[in-house]
């Protein structure tokens, strides 16, 4: 197994804390990557399913897709209505022209795409939409931030949004908003990163310590018990013939 793909099934034992700490995403990027309607839509690489909720909250069909059983298992706490499978990108348990949109958020970079494109091309319906999106610390907006991504080192992982064919021309857009996180949900965000998560327990615990030295002192912080953490939603869409 290679460093990506380790890294892509290390969430399952902290699939509580990734719960806790991580995001959703805003109904206007929701709005800019689903078509009109009541399009069936697979949500792959579900994880805890942050992007179920908005799904559901909006009454379509939703089937979740994930590897680790653990972040199912967290799913199907959270939403138990939800139709929930175990597999992957390169291998979806799912029939043809099942669904009429495949929505992939925070794992586009994790997957084999030669294995993974004829895949969701596959499960999708002719006309379907691949929609893919990630939710980035705004560091320009907010000094603190700046600080916690030194704290965690490694920057964000590369978001190329290339697909090709059988998709036709990749669009892409952002969109600007906050999410409102206690300190406690700020280090869980921090120790549901991958790159925490594999570090030697000791130096893990020195990172999480600087995060709540940094909660605890720095002067937009301190004393606060719920502060907005800044984010770009990074989308792109690319339609089927």
């Amino acid at each position: 197994m290679d460093d990506r793909s380790v890294q892509a099934h290390s969430f399952g034992p902290v699939a509580r804390t990734y719960e806790r700490g991580r995001p959703g995403y805003p109904t206007e990027a929701l709005d800019w990557l689903l078509p009109g309607g009541q399009p069936r839509v697979l949500d792959l690489g579900a994880g805890t399913g942050k992007l179920t909720r908005g799904l559901t909250e909006r009454g379509l069909p939703v089937t979740a897709v994930d590897p680790s059983e653990g972040m199912l298992a967290e799913l199907r706490r959270v939403l138990p209505a939800v139709d929930t499978h175990q597999g992957s990108a390169e291998h979806i348990p799912l029939p043809d022209n099942a669904v009429d949109v495949v929505l992939i958020a925070q794992a586009w970079h994790w997957v084999d795409r030669e294995r993974a494109v004829p895949e969701i091309a596959r499960v999708l319906a002719p006309g379907g939409r691949l929609g893919i999106l990630w939710n980035v610390r705004d560091t320009a907006a907010a000094e603190w931030v700046d600080r916690l991504g030194t704290i965690i080192g490694g920057g964000e992982e590369g978001r190329d949004p290339a697909v090709g064919p059988p998709f036709g021309p990749v669009e892409t857009a952002e969109f600007r908003w906050t999410d409102r996180v206690t300190p406690e949900a700020l280090l869980d965000l921090v120790a549901s990163r991958s790159r925490v998560i594999l570090l030697p327990a000791d130096v893990r615990a020195a990172v999480l310590a600087q995060v709540r030295q940094l909660a605890a002192t720095h002067p937009a912080l301190v004393g606060r018990t719920g502060f907005d953490l800044p984010y770009v939603t990074e989308c792109a869409r690319a339609q089927l013939p």
